[in-house]
């Protein structure tokens, strides 16, 4: 009589393997969601850099004054549509762009605010706007905004 050799796996190498499995996925799974919720803050941040860039052009042109840049109408483009990562984008009367996201995308707000130039001085060649929001006061993820 000939003896049958064993084939497939043991018990136990079974469970190490799904331990293995285990531990890699409670690791993978937090910095998974930490990249989703980036990736989808990005669209907010792309929504409002759109506006920004406009804003920027119309302060050139009409020499930093603000009151002249400060709602879509004034600066000829409407507002970015609403979808599932951006809530809305709004102008205030200081020409500050405010970005909202929405609750998938971490619900944070993403605020540029432009450079405040001296009555009488020229305008920049480059308008180098400030962030803040509170993307940039969160702790979850570094360098959000």
């Amino acid at each position: 009589m000939t003896q049958q050799k064993q084939q497939g796996f043991t018990l136990i190498e079974l469970m190490i393997v799904v331990a293995i499995i285990g531990i890699l996925a409670a690791v993978a799974l937090p910095a998974y969601q930490d990249y989703t919720l980036k990736a989808r803050f990005a669209e907010v941040k792309t929504s409002a850099a759109s506006v920004k860039l406009t804003m920027a052009q119309c302060l050139q042109e009409n020499n930093n004054n603000v009151a002249s840049c400060n709602t879509y109408a004034l600066l000829g483009i409407s507002a970015p549509a609403a979808n599932d990562n951006l809530a809305s984008v709004t102008i205030g009367d200081t020409g500050a762009i405010t970005a909202t996201a929405t609750a998938s995308a971490g619900g944070y707000t993403y605020i540029l605010t432009p450079p405040t130039i001296a009555a009488g001085d020229p305008p920049p060649s480059t308008y180098v706007f400030t962030v803040s929001g509170t993307c940039s006061t969160q702790t979850r993820i570094p360098n959000l905004c």
